[in-house]
C-alpha cells in the first residue's frame, strides 16, 4: 500500500511549530532562529519530506492574489481600507487575502510567509508596531512588490502611502483654538509609532503658534481603540486643571472619549469639544456627529491597490513615497461655547 505524501502540516505538527514557520525554513528565510530551524530540518529528515520547489514556483507564477496585512482589524478604518483595495484589485482580475497581525511582529512574519507560500503577487502592509526595515528585507530581496500603508518604515526600500498626519492635527487644533479653547488635550495612541509622532507634532505646532502650553499632562496615550478612549478621558478628567477639548488619535479613541464623557454626565459637543482622526463611516452618523480629520480610508485603499498593481505590471518598479492630503470635517462634536463647558466641568 502506497505511503501517504508527507505535507508541510505534518512537519509543523512533528516539530511543534506553525505551518508558516516551516514554510520560512523551506524558502531559506533568515527570519527563523537556528534552534527552530534545526528542529524543523530534523522533522523533515525523519518524515522523508521532499520540497517540490518547481511546483511552488509554478503556483507563484500563475497567482492572481493580492495580500493585505493590517495591524488592527478591530479598527473599522482597516475594514474600509480593505474595501477600497478590493474594489480596485477585483476589477483587475485579482483576489485579496486579508490577515490581521494584532500588532504582533511574529504573527506578521507568519502571515507574510503564508501569503508568499500561496504565490501572492504583491502585498499591501500596515506594519505592526516595532517593525523595522530588516523585517521587510526578505520581501525586498525576493522582488515581491510591496506597498506600506498608514505607517512608513525608514529605509525599507519599498513604496509607501501615508496621510499628512501633521497637517491634519495642525488644522484640528487650530480649529479648537479658534473656538476659544486654551486647555486642549491629545488623547490616545501609542507614542512609539510614526503616526503618533507626526500627529503630536501638528498638535504641538498649533499650540505653539497661539502661544499656548503643550504640557505633558495634557498628552495621554492609550490603546488606539474605543476602550482606550474611555481610559484616556478618565485620566484627563482627573487633572487639577481639566481640558475643555481634545484632539483624539483616531476616531475609535474619539468614540470612546464620548462614551467616557457621557458616563460623567457631560455631553460631547455641548460640554466638551471632541475631534477625531480618520473619518470612518460611523463618524457622520454618530450622535453627535463627529468632527474629524478625513483621511478617506477607502480612497487610501484604492490608491494603495493602484500603486501595487502598477508595480506588478511594471516588474520591479522604483519605490514611491506618497503623502496623501487630509481635510478637517467639522460636525457637531466640537461645537459648544467654552464658557458653558468650563462652568459645568468644574462643578
Amino acid at each position: 500500500m502506497a505511503k501517504e505524501r508527507v505535507t508541510v502540516i505534518d512537519i509543523a505538527r512533528a516539530a511543534g511549530v506553525s505551518k508558516s514557520t516551516v514554510s520560512l525554513v523551506l524558502q531559506g528565510s533568515s527570519l527563523v532562529n537556528e534552534a527552530t530551524r534545526a528542529k524543523i530540518n530534523a522533522a523533515i529528515r525523519e518524515l522523508g519530506y521532499v520540497y517540490n520547489r518547481s511546483a511552488a514556483n509554478l503556483r507563484q507564477s500563475k497567482s492572481k492574489i493580492i495580500g493585505i496585512v493590517v495591524n488592527d482589524l478591530t479598527n473599522s478604518f482597516f475594514a474600509e481600507l480593505a474595501v477600497g483595495v478590493d474594489a480596485v484589485v477585483q476589477s483587475a482580475g485579482f483576489v485579496q487575502f486579508l490577515a490581521n497581525t494584532g500588532e504582533k511582529i511574529e504573527r506578521q512574519r507568519e502571515v507574510i510567509a503564508s501569503m508568499r507560500e500561496h504565490g501572492t503577487s504583491g502585498l499591501i502592509i500596515s506594519p505592526a508596531r516595532g517593525t523595522e526595515a530588516a523585517d521587510l528585507a526578505p520581501l525586498v530581496a525576493s522582488g515581491i512588490p510591496v506597498v506600506l500603508v498608514v505607517r512608513d518604515i525608514a529605509g525599507a526600500g519599498v513604496s509607501s502611502l501615508i496621510s499628512d498626519n501633521r497637517a491634519g492635527a495642525l488644522a484640528a487644533v487650530r480649529h479648537l483654538i479658534g473656538l476659544g479653547h486654551r486647555r486642549i488635550a491629545f488623547l490616545g495612541g501609542f507614542a512609539d509609532t510614526a503616526v503618533f509622532e507626526a500627529r503630536m507634532r501638528g498638535y504641538r505646532d498649533a499650540l505653539g503658534e497661539a502661544g499656548l502650553s503643550a504640557g505633558d499632562e495634557l498628552i495621554i496615550g492609550s490603546a488606539p481603540s474605543r476602550a482606550g478612549g474611555v481610559v484616556a478621558i478618565e485620566q484627563a478628567m482627573m487633572l487639577k486643571e481639566r481640558p475643555t477639548a481634545a484632539l483624539c488619535f483616531n476616531d475609535a479613541v474619539a468614540f470612546g472619549v464620548c462614551d467616557g464623557l457621557r458616563s460623567r454626565r457631560l455631553e460631547p459637543g455641548a460640554d466638551f469639544a471632541v475631534i477625531g482622526f480618520d473619518d470612518v463611516i460611523e463618524a457622520k452618523t454618530a450622535v453627535p456627529a463627529l468632527t474629524t480629520v478625513s483621511v478617506d480610508p477607502q480612497g487610501m485603499g484604492e490608491r494603495a491597490a493602484e500603486l501595487l498593481l502598477k508595480q506588478i505590471h511594471a516588474g520591479r518598479a522604483e519605490p514611491e513615497a506618497i503623502v496623501s492630503p487630509v481635510r478637517l470635517v467639522v460636525r457637531q462634536s466640537c461645537g459648544a461655547p467654552v464658557e458653558r463647558r468650563v462652568k459645568e466641568i468644574s462643578s
